[in-house]
């Protein structure tokens, strides 16, 4: 669907052409309304009955701007949401009779429909809640792993493709080429519009939820561009955290993911500086951090820790806690810092996490035991284009003052950086350790 960017980042339908403004105004802002509240249901709905997500974006585009000629005439009808789903379903079978090339898939509908246990959602009916499936349809593995994050902006978050391709910073052919590829891979591998049976789940949910993860990771740490962060990418994907943690309440890795998300959004507004600059840890000022996010991200790892083991995102939400909760960085709790990131390295081993601990245990035990630890690291493969390696190790040289060294780390870690604003940091630490720097940084 094509349309202009909300306040919110989802897309907002088109006016049909020659609408009056003075009346179509007040209808205009409830189909607006439903739309940016209703999209993911609307959407997920239709897919689920017809099996074809384009099909299903088509008719409703079509049910909004039926919405936007009727309503005016006819006013805003009681349950609007419901109305949109009983209107692009009647337009999805009026287009699906229309073309022969559908006629066997109709047939197939027509069955489905009569051996189905629940009636379809009638004009008075609530509009159903099947975002579920869609999220285990946008994520599901057959997939390509770069075309999973897309879908799940493009069907749940409502963005259009314009919008995706914005989000991960690639021109909008390149992100179409994507969604259709996506599209037609759901449609020809014949994947199902379904949550999976309680076998599947345990390897279906972790996909899932690295999907919503990787596009907060992209908005809370863009990999390039002219800003450090993004907010409002990073709100998308807490939001869609939010749908799957009403849609799945005794899941507990799901409550861990929003809570992590939570924690670490809250501290948005201090982690840069007035001119976009990144501001450290323990330089930020946490009276700027939102209390309100903490506190209820907290909550959460309470319940994502309850239960049974911990899994890997109630843990990053327990080291986030920590942080949370702590008046400054001298007084946070950094012996259970490093005893959590031991835990989260037994249930997913990574040279990032150890990274992560080897700077915490620098924070416990030391500067020289945290650059042990990372010069242990030296040889992974994995950490060669990951610019915070070399940027900690830097760090922790200044720290022990070896400037030498840490001027090498702080270039290495500069040559490796994808924002200005990370590069301009970098700029200025090796300044101070290194205040002539060769000209080409």
């Amino acid at each position: 669907m094509s349309g202009e960017r909300g306040d919110a980042g989802r897309a907002v339908p088109p006016k049909p052409p020659g609408t009056p403004e003075p009346a179509a105004a007040p209808a205009e802002a409830s189909v607006v309304a439903v739309f940016r509240e209703e999209h993911g249901r609307l959407l997920a709905s239709l897919a689920g009955r017809f099996g074809d997500l384009d099909l299903a974006e088509e008719v409703a585009a079509d049910a909004i701007e039926a919405a936007l000629t009727r309503w005016p005439v006819d006013g805003v009808p009681d349950r609007p949401g419901a109305w949109l789903l009983t209107t692009a379903r009647r337009k999805a079978i009026d287009r699906l009779r229309r073309d022969q090339a559908y006629a066997a898939r109709l047939a197939a509908l027509h069955l489905e429909a009569e051996r189905a246990t629940a009636p379809a959602p009638s004009l008075d009916g609530e509009l159903p809640d099947e975002r579920l499936q869609l999220f285990f349809t946008c994520a599901h593995p057959a997939l390509a792993a770069e075309d999973r994050a897309a879908l799940t902006l493009r069907c749940l978050a409502g963005l259009t493709t314009p919008e995706v391709a914005r989000a991960f910073l690639v021109p909008p052919a390149t992100m179409a080429q994507r969604i259709v590829r996506a599209k037609r891979k759901i449609r020809q591998a014949r994947i199902p519009f379904r949550v999976p049976g309680l076998d599947e789940l345990p390897e279906r949910l972790p996909g899932v939820l690295q999907v919503i993860y990787s596009i907060f990771t992209e908005g809370y740490a863009a990999s390039a561009g002219p800003d450090l962060q993004r907010p409002a990418l990073a709100g998308e994907a807490v939001r869609l955290a939010r749908i799957l943690r009403r849609l799945m309440p005794a899941e507990r890795e799901v409550a861990g993911l929003l809570a992590l998300m939570l924690l670490v959004h809250a501290r948005r507004d201090a982690r840069t500086g007035p001119h976009g600059e990144p501001v450290l840890l323990g330089d930020q000022d946490r009276a700027r951090w939102d209390r309100s996010m903490i506190d209820e991200g907290r909550g959460l790892v309470v319940a994502a820790l309850t239960g049974g083991p911990p899994g890997p995102y109630g843990v990053q939400a327990a080291i986030a806690a920590l942080h949370g909760e702590a008046d400054d960085v001298a007084s946070t709790d950094w012996p259970q810092v490093v005893k959590l990131y031991d835990v989260l390295l037994g249930l997913t081993p990574s040279p990032v996490v150890a990274v992560n601990r080897a700077v915490a245990v620098a924070m416990r035990d030391g500067a020289e035991a945290g650059l042990a630890l990372l010069d242990g690291l030296a040889g992974e493969p994995r950490l060669r284009g990951h610019h915070p390696y070399p940027a900690a190790r830097a760090e922790l040289l200044a720290r022990l003052g070896r400037r030498g060294e840490a001027a090498a780390a702080f270039r290495e870690a500069l040559d490796l950086a994808g924002t200005e604003p990370e590069r301009a940091f970098l700029r200025h630490r090796l300044a101070d350790v290194a205040p002539d720097p060769p000209d080409r940084v």
